[in-house]
Parts: C-alpha cells; sequence; structure tokens
C-alpha cells in the first residue's frame, strides 16, 4: 500500500486525534461491554508479498492463510468482476469462522464512479454472496479526485445498494472531512443508510484519521510505514478501541497494510495480542511467524 508513504516516518507525529462528539452519539444507542465481531488480517494472502509468512512446501496459501487469521481484506475483487464460482471456490478454501472483506470492484468507484453502474452493482452483489456465511463487510472506496460536488451520488448510490450486505465507504480527497460543512452532510447520509465511516491511518495522509464513527462498527485501514513508531501506533489503537469498547461499539474490522507488505503479519500478530489481553478475546496469533 504505497498510499501516503512518506520518506521520513520519524518526522510524523503519529498520535490518534481526539475522536469527533458525534462518535460518542452515535456509540450511546449501543449496550457497552461487548463485542458481537473482531477481525483482524492482511490485505493479501499471496506468497510474494507475504514473504517468510508460508512454511516450505505450502500449496495452497489462501488455506493456509485461513489457519493463521480469521479474514482478510478482499482487494483482488477490486480489480476485475468475479463470477460466483470465484467467490464459491474462495469459500471453500477457507475454515468456517473466516471472514471475507471485499472491495467494490473500481468499475464502478473509479470508473463509473458510482453512476450508472446498477446492473454492475447487482452482478457484484449477486455474485458475492457466493461467500455465504463467510461475507464480512464489503467496502467502497473512491478515487482521491472524486470530489463533494458529487455528494447527490452517495444517497443514489446507497438507496439501491441491498440492505442485507454491509457496505463501509472511504473518500480521500481532502475536502471531505476538512470542510466542516462537507463532513457533516457526508456523514448525515452514512447514518442515515447505516454506512460505516472508514478510517485510514496513513503516515502522509493524517487528515483521513477523522475519528468519526457512523455506526456501531469501526472500520480501520492501518498502513505501516515500515518503521520502529509502526508497534506504538497500534498499541495506541487498542487504547483507542477500548475507549469506544466502553461506550458500546459493536464490530472491530481492522486491517493492516505495510509499504513492504512482508511485514503485515508480523504488525498483525502483535495487535492480535494487545487485542486478546485487553479484551480477554482467544483470536488465534499467527504461529508461523515465530519460527
Amino acid at each position: 500500500m504505497k498510499f501516503g508513504k512518506v520518506e521520513d516516518p520519524g518526522s510524523i507525529d503519529f498520535t490518534l486525534p481526539p475522536d469527533h462528539p458525534q462518535t460518542k452519539e452515535v456509540l450511546q444507542n449501543f449496550a457497552p461491554q461487548s463485542f458481537n465481531n473482531v477481525s483482524i488480517g492482511c490485505a493479501k494472502w499471496n506468497r510474494k508479498d507475504l514473504k517468510n509468512f508460508y512454511p516450505r512446501g505450502t500449496k495452497e496459501e489462501l488455506t493456509y492463510y485461513s489457519t493463521q487469521f480469521n479474514s482478510i481484506e478482499l482487494n483482488a475483487t477490486f480489480y476485475r468482476m468475479w463470477p460466483v464460482e470465484q467467490f464459491q471456490n474462495w469459500r471453500d478454501k477457507t475454515g468456517d469462522d473466516f471472514k471475507f472483506f471485499p472491495k467494490v470492484p473500481r468499475l464502478i468507484s473509479h470508473i463509473k464512479r458510482l453512476a450508472n453502474a446498477d446492473e454492475l452493482v447487482t452482478d457484484y452483489t449477486a455474485n458475492l454472496l457466493g461467500l455465504e456465511q463467510k461475507l464480512g463487510m464489503v467496502f467502497l472506496q473512491m478515487p482521491e479526485n472524486f470530489q463533494p460536488k458529487w455528494m447527490e451520488r452517495l444517497t443514489e448510490f446507497f438507496k439501491k445498494w441491498p440492505r442485507e450486505i454491509p457496505l463501509a465507504f472511504e473518500v480521500r480527497h481532502q475536502d471531505w472531512h476538512q470542510d466542516e460543512a462537507v463532513s457533516d452532510e457526508l456523514n448525515s447520509i452514512l447514518k442515515e443508510y447505516n454506512i460505516a465511516n472508514v478510517i485510514t491511518d496513513s503516515a502522509g495522509r493524517r487528515d483521513l484519521l477523522h475519528m468519526r464513527l457512523t455506526s456501531d462498527t469501526a472500520f480501520i485501514r492501518y498502513n505501516g510505514a515500515n518503521h520502529d513508531s509502526d508497534y506504538t501506533r497500534l498499541d495506541d489503537w487498542v487504547d483507542r478501541l477500548e475507549d469506544w469498547y466502553d461506550q458500546g461499539l459493536k464490530n472491530v474490522y481492522f486491517f493492516v497494510h505495510q509499504n513492504l507488505e512482508e511485514a503485515s503479519p508480523l504488525l498483525s500478530a502483535h495487535f492480535i495480542k494487545k487485542m486478546n489481553e485487553r479484551f480477554n478475546l482467544s483470536i488465534k496469533i499467527p504461529q508461523t511467524l515465530n519460527k
């Protein structure tokens, strides 16, 4: 994940900003002290990216990955429209409790830019159902040049999105979160349609840490910088998630990226260990990383 990469990570203030007041307002609608789902994983499973993660002789990378992690951010769906048979194939290669978090295809988000995409959305979501119970939350990432002047497209798109398929939304143009009026309108739409507001933690784009939840779900895309600070940043996230947990947070979907992805399993393992300790969870910690 090259997005937000900086030359000198040591010069960045990685302190998480304070919560937006909306977060407390949203979470107070839910009973505290109980998680429904905590999914932590990487963005990719192939051997080339996750160098030294797979034991020698591993033949089926996804199957092995699913024995070590409980979820994957499925970026493969961004690059093409897969048939239902492929989703069924991925489903069958993973364990019973494994979850996929597929990305909406770029044909819908970046080329159509949400306009005149009804048939594509119908095809995509119908095929997604091949994952059955292993479908987690889909996420829709807009291109960096998608600006608030196209706000009206969001309402029309979310109206038609199948309600039975949970959705998270990520925008990258700076005006979405830095212009208060724009941000308020965006968040009003997301709350109305129960869309999770993706939080992106990246060295070069601290403006995307809006800390403004729209539902009982925190969907966090964490981009490490291949720097020692990567681990302390994760510890800070555990603290913040505890604050939200005490207020009523129900779901945590946390996916680790790196500029050099081979370190992603190490960071994920650290984060899982800390989450297990803090919340008395029993999420498996990837074992082969210590071999």
